[in-house]
C-alpha cells in the first residue's frame, strides 16, 4: 500500500521499518524450509550441504532420493540403481509404504469425521437461541488451545481404559477430535455472513429442513466446509504426538515414520518426504485460499 503524500517523515520511516520487520519475520519462518528443500536434493547420502553443493556444481545435485519413489510399483526394485549407498533407501522400505497408506486412510476417516461433526456443531452454535453458546464454544475448540502433549496423555488414560488403544479407530477418532476445531471455526465463519432469511423463506414454500439444508444452506457454506475438511486433513497427516501414545508399532503414520527414521539413521531420503509434504501442504492450502475468496464473492463481501 502507497503511502499518502501527506505522510510525515515519522510516519514513512515506521512505515518502511514495519516492512522490514514483516520480511524479517516471514524470512525467519522459512528458513527451515528454504534449508530442507535443497538438502532433498543432495547426490550423496548425507545430511549437509556438500562442498560441490556449495559451489553450485550440477554434480553435486541428484534426484536419486525422488526417483526410489518409482520403486514402490516396480516388479523388480533392482533395477534402480543405487550407487553403493550405505543405507537402506527410506523409499524402499515396506514400513514407508505402510506408513503412506496409513497417513492416507486416517487422515481421509477422521476428516470426514470431524467435517460432519464439526459442521453440524457449527450450524448449533450460530443459532442465536442455543444456550450456552460461549462455553460450548470454548470446550469444542480447547484441542487447539491445550497443548498437544496433555491431549495425547489423556486420551492415552482414556482410551486404555476403554479399549481404544492401538487401534485404527482410536487413531481416527483422536485425529477427530483435533480436526473438529478447526472444521468449526471455518464454518462459523462462514455462517457469520449467512442470510436467515433464505431458509425461512423455503420453509414458507413447503420445503422440509433436509430439503432446505441440502439446497440452501450446504450450497452457500460449502467453502467453509471444504476449507475446514482440508484443515482438518493436514492436521492429521501431519501429527505425531498423539500415534505416538496412542498408536500400536505397526500402525505407523508418515511423520512417525519420519521421526524414528531421525532417531535411528539420517538420510536425505527423510528430507524428500518432508519436501514433499511442504508442497501438498502448500496446494492445501492454496485451494483453502481460492474457497475463501469464492465463499467472499458469494456472500457479496467483494466483488467478483
Amino acid at each position: 500500500m502507497a503511502l499518502p503524500t501527506y505522510a510525515t517523515p515519522l510516519e514513512k520511516i515506521w512505515h518502511y521499518a514495519y516492512l522490514v520487520i514483516c520480511a524479517s519475520i516471514f524470512l525467519f519462518l522459512i528458513a527451515p524450509i528454504l534449508i530442507v528443500i535443497p538438502l532433498s536434493f543432495n547426490a550423496e547420502p548425507y545430511f549437509t550441504f556438500t562442498e560441490k553443493m556449495l559451489a553450485f556444481d550440477p554434480t553435486g545435485y541428484s534426484t536419486r532420493w525422488y526417483d526410489l519413489l518409482l520403486t514402490f510399483g516396480m516388479e523388480n526394485p533392482d533395477s534402480v540403481p543405487r550407487d553403493g549407498s550405505w543405507w537402506a533407501d527410506a523409499w524402499e522400505n515396506a514400513a514407508w509404504i505402510n506408513a503412506a497408506k496409513n497417513s492416507v486412510i486416517i487422515g481421509f476417516f477422521s476428516t470426514i469425521l470431524a467435517t460432519c461433526l464439526g459442521t453440524l456443531a457449527a450450524l448449533g452454535l450460530s443459532r442465536p437461541e442455543m444456550p450456552f453458546r460461549r462455553s460450548i464454544m470454548a470446550v469444542l475448540i480447547s484441542p487447539m488451545i491445550v497443548p498437544i502433549i496433555i491431549t495425547a496423555t489423556g486420551l492415552f488414560f482414556f482410551y486404555s481404559a476403554t479399549g481404544l488403544a492401538n487401534s485404527y479407530l482410536g487413531i481416527i477418532m483422536a485425529h477427530a477430535t483435533l480436526g473438529i476445531p478447526f472444521v468449526i471455526i471455518t464454518v462459523t465463519a462462514t455462517l457469520v455472513g449467512f442470510d436467515h432469511s433464505l431458509t425461512r423463506a423455503a420453509a414458507s414454500l413447503g420445503a422440509n429442513p433436509s430439503t432446505t439444508f441440502f439446497k440452501i444452506t450446504m450450497p452457500l457454506i460449502l467453502p467453509g466446509v471444504v476449507s475446514g475438511a482440508l484443515f482438518a486433513f493436514v492436521t492429521s497427516f501431519d501429527e505425531v504426538v498423539v500415534v505416538l501414545f496412542v498408536a500400536a508399532h505397526d500402525q505407523q503414520t508418515i511423520p512417525r515414520q519420519m521421526w524414528n527414521g531421525i532417531r535411528e539413521q539420517i538420510s536425505p531420503a527423510i528430507l524428500s518426504v518432508a519436501t514433499i509434504l511442504v508442497v501438498v501442504s502448500i496446494a492445501l492450502l492454496a485451494t483453502v485460499e481460492l474457497l475463501r475468496r469464492r465463499s467472499e464473492r458469494l456472500r457479496g463481501v467483494s466483488p467478483g
